[in-house]
């Protein structure tokens, strides 16, 4: 019982557990650590192996009690680091506390049959012995278990079941029972230590060196050391110790190990890049940005290992349910050992062992880990497809979206304008003449439109005369003297105010705005040269994208703060319903309409501040991994991948989550239901009753082990789902 007062803040202790590996063990270590004075929350993880206690550091003995309750309940501490054990390599079975017992039983139980084989007036004293040898540690279990209130666990049940068949002189059952009970849990801890080997895995992704460039010199420091503004080296061939940003050099990243895009990215200096991508052509001076603890791994380490915490519903009402199930069948096994032989002609060891197999069969093992296993494949396959979720209860909700609403800048958009159309109305200048001059006048401007007529006159390879007295024409364009020439780029609405234009120029121009399109017009004199139309184009993968999202039935609509005009004209090119001149506020008010309307969970994708109170608003809100830090941390998930077909990839991700936990749930009630029949018709009795439960489970976490194999294929509808539609 908890009994501390204190009001500061709690000490957070993150303990590697070895021997943690179902819902049953969490229980068991949650249920006894809360107990303690001074702990105010535990939360135990068998996926990640992990123990996370909230405790106050006034309870000096708080450690030592943790670690011998631990001790007791047959769990071994290996680490006090939260992150350094998930990445060192797995331990040997046999060199285990499940590894030894499975040896030893299993030695035991050879030597038993032999000494009977050999001296059979021994009778069953060899299976008494080889049953109460091997009960030692699973004993030892138990009575932890039950000083601390904890009297229904499987160690608990197998001491009852084993003593029990020795009571009615069922010896050589009893050390089978004992024998393929530790083969179980082997097993279980095997398919356990899969899982978690498949989330710690990305720990090893980045270097545990760098190449510290210091002073000149050059020197092997700790990946770990680095500290943001220092500067690191590196070699083509090598993985990227750190964040940072590129100084000097240019070179093609293989980013999949981070994001899981397969296309190499181009990278050159003022480009960002993460820990643990692959430099593949030349040598990088980078800066660091942010430190070990805090870079793109460890970020997504943390948060796919606080995920765990965050049950998904259905994996709560699973824990409930168990919570339940495990006293009936008791009390069933209970009546089982004393009404036949009241009622029938049924003798009293008969209905002891029926009641004994039914106790065997009693522990939801399989029925607890059935959902947590699936839910953590899936946000592991998801981390390693740049796909991260927040949590079992958001990968539970993606599957039930019907609406998405999509920011339109730097979401469905590559966030920044390019050159549409350069269009010469003069007939002595041609458009690269227009694209030339005008990107001569806006060669030193910072505008982001003037930044997409150069980047655009630089690709086609121009070069740019110079430019003298260049200044700004305030709110209405920048001009300048170019080869001896007076020249301006001026907006349209200022245009009127020096030239008349004629009817079809003006219809041009509205043609052009109405598409959604900015325009700087160049002018000498009285003279319209030309125009030049920039846009803020949609990506190369937003209608794939969004055609994906239809295919899963999902409706997409835009939400943006841009022009209603530029707005409709995107939406209209995309072929989903827009809508334009958004605050932040209107955003999240939309959701908050389409949620009371009753149009199913809505989610919010967005990469912006403006989109962070409608990415909190929604049921499920997606971060696009360009976005701000704001925006990422309010989101429920990221896109580390940064692309629009990666919204459909966590729906259909979800969807695929779902379908496993409901068949492991079908296979362990089915199992129990099956061998709590036969069990009590006495057709199957407690070495069977053993193996279905231990096999239930491993069956069921072999099951969830298979979505680590998930691939997301756009081109196809998910079979049983409505063809959705989408609405301009």
């Amino acid at each position: 019982m908890k009994t501390s007062t204190q009001t500061a803040e709690p000490t957070v202790l993150t303990l590697r557990v070895e021997g943690m590996d179902c819902g049953g063990c969490e229980r068991k270590v949650v249920s006894a650590l809360e107990r303690l004075d001074g702990i105010e929350e535990v939360t135990a993880s068998s996926v990640t192996g992990s123990v996370k206690i909230h405790h106050h550091d006034h309870a000096a003995h708080s450690q030592k009690a943790i670690e011998s309750i631990l001790s007791e309940l047959g769990y071994r501490i290996t680490s006090h680091d939260g992150h350094k054990q998930a990445s060192g390599s797995s331990t040997p079975w046999w060199q285990t506390a499940k590894g030894r017992l499975v040896i030893i039983t299993g030695g035991l139980l050879i030597v038993a049959f032999a000494l009977r084989l050999a001296w059979p007036s021994l009778g069953n004293v060899p299976f008494i012995l080889a049953t109460l040898v091997g009960l030692i540690p699973i004993a030892k279990s138990a009575w932890g278990a039950l000083k601390m209130r904890n009297p229904f666990t499987i160690e608990m049940l197998m001491c009852i079941a084993a003593l029990g068949a020795l009571a009615i002189n069922a010896a050589a059952e009893a050390a089978m029972v004992v024998f393929l009970f530790a083969v179980g849990e082997l097993l279980e801890g095997v398919a356990a230590s899969r899982a978690r080997h498949s989330i710690s895995a990305l720990a090893n992704l980045t270097p545990s060196t760098a190449r510290l460039m210091d002073n000149g010199n050059l020197r092997d420091v700790s990946a770990e050391s680095l500290e943001p503004g220092q500067r690191v080296l590196v070699r083509p061939g090598d993985r990227v110790p750190c964040d940072g940003r590129i100084l000097v050099g240019t070179s093609d990243l293989d980013e999949s190990p981070v994001n899981g895009e397969s296309i190499p990215r181009s990278r050159a200096p003022g480009d960002d890049i993460f820990a643990g991508t692959v430099n593949l052509d030349a040598t990088l001076e980078v800066e660091v940005t942010r430190g070990a603890d805090d870079n793109t791994i460890a970020r997504v380490i943390r948060l796919v290992e606080e995920a765990q915490a965050a049950k998904a519903p259905i994996a709560r009402f699973i824990d409930r349910f168990a919570y339940y199930y495990m006293p009936a069948v008791v009390l069933l096994a209970l009546l089982m050992a004393i009404v036949p032989p009241l009622v029938s002609t049924m003798a009293w060891s008969e209905s002891i062992y029926r009641a004994l197999a039914l106790l065997l069969i009693a522990c939801p093992c399989a029925l607890v880990i059935s959902t947590p296993a699936a839910i953590a494949a899936g946000l592991s396959v998801g981390a390693r497809h740049g796909l991260l979720i927040k949590g079992g209860a958001v990968l539970e909700k993606l599957g039930k979206l019907r609406l998405v609403a999509l920011d339109k800048t730097g979401t469905l958009t590559a966030g920044t304008p390019r050159v549409t159309d350069v269009e010469s109305w003069a007939i002595e200048e041609g458009d690269k003449d227009v694209l030339r001059l005008a990107a001569a006048i806006e060669r030193d401007s910072s505008h982001p439109i003037a930044t997409a007529i150069v980047d655009h006159a630089r690709q086609s390879g121009m070069t740019f005369p110079m430019v003298t007295d260049s200044r700004a024409l305030a709110g209405r364009g920048v001009s300048g003297q170019v080869e001896g020439r007076e020249l301006s780029l001026m907006t349209p609405r200022h245009l009127n105010e020096q030239i008349m234009l004629d009817e079809s120029m003006s219809a041009r121009i509205v043609e052009l705005e109405e598409a959604g399109k900015s325009l700087a017009l160049l002018v000498e004199g009285e003279r319209l040269l030309g125009l030049i139309a920039v846009r803020d184009e949609p990506r190369e993968d937003a209608l794939e994208g969004l055609a994906a999202l239809s295919r899963l039935g999902v409706q997409a609509v835009m939400l943006s703060g841009d022009n209603a005009r530029t707005v409709a004209a995107t939406g209209d090119s995309l072929g989903i319903e827009a809508y334009g001149e958004l605050m932040p506020e209107d955003k999240a008010a939309y959701v908050r309409d389409w949620q009371a309307a009753d149009r199913g969970p809505i989610g919010k994708v967005g990469d912006g501040i403006n989109d962070a109170p409608a990415l909190a608003a929604a049921d499920v809100g997606i971060a696009m991994g360009s976005g701000t830090d704001v925006a990422l941390e309010t989101a429920d998930a990221a896109l580390l991948k940064n692309r629009v077909t990666g919204i459909a990839e966590l729906i259909d991700l979800s969807r695929a989550t779902l379908r496993n936990v409901k068949t492991n749930v079908a296979l362990a009630l089915g199992l129990k239901a099956i061998f709590l029949v036969t069990t009590a018709l006495g057709i199957t009795g407690m070495w069977i009753a053993v193996m279905a439960d231990t096999g239930a489970t491993v069956l069921v976490t072999l099951n969830a082990m298979r979505l680590l194999g998930y691939r997301f294929s756009p081109d196809t509808a998910l079979p049983g789902l409505s063809q959705g539609k989408t609405t301009s």
